[in-house]
């Protein structure tokens, strides 16, 4: 799998892109993400999600199948990023050539990480250039307007709403 590519299969089964050094901003690594696996992927990965980074997630699927996404928490100490981060958005634009396999390559996608909201949230898009679905100038929005979804668990006793 290239070191860019995510992907969304179901709760299990993902991709995200991440910060490559650790301690390094979310904004910092716009240009330098790589993708990471969750550990139940499906695909190759050479980097895993560590261990209680997720702490609540859920995908959903568009009616009309124009988009799969994943929102949810984190805990942000798992992956060593600072939990005053505001965090950052990732694109079809940044990283350079970063994609998600929904819908085909070169698809687009957004994903931002909040670490000081404790908040995480990737919408994969079936077809390139989809500024409805996937507005990548929602980027200073934050995932609850960005990518609207689940972002309360109450089952689990978890909310980063």
């Amino acid at each position: 799998m290239d070191s860019t590519t995510i992907h969304i299969n179901d709760r299990d089964d993902f991709a995200i892109l991440a910060p490559a050094t650790a301690s390094q901003s979310i904004a910092d690594a716009e240009n330098d993400a790589i993708a990471f696996c969750s550990s139940g992927s499906s695909r190759q990965c050479d980097n895993t999600i560590p261990d209680g980074f997720i702490t609540a997630a859920a995908v959903e699927y568009a009616d009309d199948g124009s988009y799969v996404q994943i929102t949810g928490c984190i805990d942000p100490s798992k992956f060593d990023m600072s939990p005053t981060d505001d965090g950052g958005q990732y694109d079809v634009r940044y990283p350079n050539g970063a994609q998600c396999t929904f819908g085909g390559y070169g698809a687009s996608f957004i994903e931002q990480i909040e670490p000081s909201a404790n908040r995480f949230c990737v919408r994969c898009c079936a077809s390139a250039g989809d500024q409805i679905n996937c507005n990548s100038h929602q980027d200073r929005a934050g995932c609850a307007v960005a990518i609207p979804g689940t972002y309360d668990f109450p089952e689990l006793n978890i909310s980063c709403a």
